[in-house]
């Protein structure tokens, strides 16, 4: 297994084709008139949300996209508890580092990441968590996808799987969450903490 002190650069980067240089970026109007003769161009933008019909509202003020939270989910979890990581705010963020949020060994559980477009158009969103602890290095990656604006927030369920058991694997991981898109730009990146624990 893999040292858990070289987590770094190459757990995040992008899987990149041989020759590839992403395009120069274009506004969502630019979009729309592209090659509006093409069919499955046609299909591919309306499936963006970027058909002639369409016209949405954006605020240029905020980033272009925003991570809104993390959610832990489990059939196992008490009635009536949640665990949601607001990922809001730069404090909110910080305040997961050194704070581990204890989970049950072996339940099964699902991470569902939300967020927003909040103008023009993003590519191959893609959220990579490494999980570590001693020797242990444990790396997820989930497409999340293309998008354009939409005032509406968006899931997506990034890790389906279960919590390690037993007494070995019980205590603290230290977790690395990113979001980064098709031109290498980073919209989260955050760490945290996981404990196991025999319940919640």
């Amino acid at each position: 297994m893999a040292d858990s002190r070289n987590v770094d650069a190459e757990d995040f980067a992008a899987i990149n084709t041989p020759g590839y240089k992403p395009a120069a970026g274009k506004s969502v109007d630019e979009y729309r008139q592209l090659d509006a003769g093409d069919e499955s161009l046609a299909r591919w933008k309306a499936s963006l949300g970027l058909d002639a019909a369409t016209t949405t509202t954006v605020d240029t003020s905020q980033p272009k996209f925003t991570v809104l939270s993390l959610e832990l989910t489990s059939p196992t979890l008490p009635e009536g508890r949640a665990i949601k990581l607001d990922l809001t705010t730069q404090s909110q963020r910080e305040s997961y580092k050194d704070n581990p949020i204890q989970v049950k060994e072996g339940a099964p559980y699902k991470a569902i990441i939300s967020y927003k477009v909040n103008h023009s158009i993003v590519t191959g969103v893609r959220y990579v968590q490494v999980t570590t602890r001693a020797l242990i290095k444990d790396k997820v990656e989930a497409m999340l996808g293309s998008y354009s604006a939409d005032p509406n927030p968006r899931t997506s369920e990034v890790v389906s799987d279960d919590f390690p058991s037993g007494m070995i694997a019980r205590g603290v991981y230290k977790v690395k969450s990113k979001v980064i898109d098709l031109d290498n730009t980073v919209w989260l990146d955050f760490e945290w903490q996981l404990k196991i624990a025999k319940d919640w």
